[in-house]
């Protein structure tokens, strides 16, 4: 429904009328009950007055009137209920409105959102992020050799092999008779003694070390 100048109202703005023409017609209607209710109580009180005064004609036709408006009275509860019933309706309509405006300006929000996030900008960043993680790794491995080895020792071997020897003694175990061999599953033989030690090469350091240098710097290329 248009205005004077051709311009349809908003949802909102029909919504709120017709919503207040329901409430102002259920005022009435309460009204109009409330005056039939005060004519039944009336009606009731005559009834009994002429019945007492044995006018039985006039006690008939004003049973007829108090049938009638327990009849209005009941048609205007009915009536009432219907447009309870249309009040709830519009209700209903106006949250389905507000549910749709929300689902509106979010996705509005989020379309703005995606805009505003550059993904080839955050891959580059990941990427980045990865290189520079394996290179603060490798430069740990690396310095963690070097310190091992710049801390060793001669003769570190030697006293650490002392050091077993004398709690094995204190707590009365031999360390070259009491320990058994543990056999290899499966194979029949036994492990060397541990009192053996496996020297691991120098070149073999060394090349594992130039090979993390060599992982390092083309990192840095």
């Amino acid at each position: 429904m248009g205005n004077l100048f051709g311009k349809e109202k908003p949802l909102k703005e029909v919504l709120r009328e017709n919503k207040r023409m329901i409430t102002r017609a259920v005022r009435e209607l309460d009204r109009e009950r409330a005056a039939l209710e005060r004519e039944e109580k009336k009606l009731t009180i005559d009834i009994k007055k002429m019945a007492k005064e044995q006018q039985m004609g006039a006690v008939k036709i004003m049973a007829k009137d108090l049938v009638r408006t327990r009849a209005h009275i009941t048609k205007f509860i009915e009536m009432r209920s219907h447009l309870q019933s249309c009040a709830l309706k519009l209700q209903t309509v106006k949250s389905h409105q507000a549910m749709a405006d929300a689902m509106k300006s979010t996705t509005t929000a989020m379309v703005k959102m995606n805009k505003a996030v550059d993904a080839p900008a955050i891959n580059k960043m990941m990427a980045e992020f990865e290189k520079e993680n394996m290179k603060s790794e490798m430069m740990q491995e690396i310095m963690g050799e070097l310190l091992d080895d710049a801390m060793e020792q001669d003769g570190d071997a030697e006293e650490e092999d002392k050091i077993v020897s004398q709690v094995l003694d204190e707590i009365g175990v031999s360390f070259g008779e009491e320990i058994p061999d543990a056999p290899m599953i499966g194979t029949g033989t036994t492990v060397a003694d541990s009192n053996k030690e496996e020297k691991v090469p120098v070149a073999a350091q060394d090349s594992t070390l130039n090979d993390l240098e060599a992982r390092l710097n083309n990192l840095n290329k």
